[in-house]
């Protein structure tokens, strides 16, 4: 499933990589096109390698605290099983409802760490916030320098796109042609 998505993000970059090198053909020769390696940059960066220090730190403290949770269930069904024909009725369920009730804890609180939206998300998007923001100054700074029209980042699965000059946005256009009409705020 993962790949299926990997391969699919790469053929939609190659589609739209494709697909402006079409649009933009005749006059590519006016225009210049450009790419960096993050993974390159932040590697040779030491305040990321601290940052990623950090965050496989309390990956692991996660990790832990996740399977001493898991362990706890495990040790709760053992004393089940080995007890399980001693109980009345009233305190097995009881019993299999605190194994049910730890298993779903251990659950939503990996989740709640690992997830979408998890505390190691939030986590490295804070850490990483000032270091991204420092690369994209630098992309900004070395666009305009070196008049560059389109920027890529080759870094991550294939060629993303990191920088568009605005000149070559023909979004209005696209609206104007299909009748809808502009925000009166981006008028201005």
């Amino acid at each position: 499933n993962k790949s299926d998505n990997r391969i699919n993000r790469q053929m939609k970059k190659i589609f739209f990589f494709l697909l402006g090198l079409s649009l933009f053909g005749p006059t590519c020769s006016a225009q210049k096109f450009g790419y960096i390696d993050t993974e390159f940059i932040t590697s040779k960066m030491p305040e990321y390698q601290k940052v990623q220090a950090k965050m496989d730190e309390m990956t692991k403290q996660w990790i832990k605290e996740i399977e001493a949770k898991k362990d706890e269930v495990t040790v709760l069904e053992r004393a089940f099983k080995l007890e399980e024909l001693l109980l009345t009725e009233d305190l097995r369920q009881q019993r299999l409802q605190q194994i049910k009730q730890k298993d779903q804890e251990a659950k939503l609180f990996q989740n709640a760490v690992f997830g979408a939206e998890g505390e190691l998300f939030k986590a490295k998007k804070n850490a990483l916030k000032p270091i991204l923001d420092e690369i994209s100054k630098a992309v900004e700074k070395v666009v305009r320098q070196k008049r560059l029209d389109f920027l890529f980042d080759k870094a991550n699965d294939g060629l993303a796109l990191i920088y568009t000059n605005p000149v070559h946005d023909y979004s209005d256009y696209i609206l104007e042609e299909l009748g809808l009409e502009l925000d009166p705020n981006l008028k201005k």
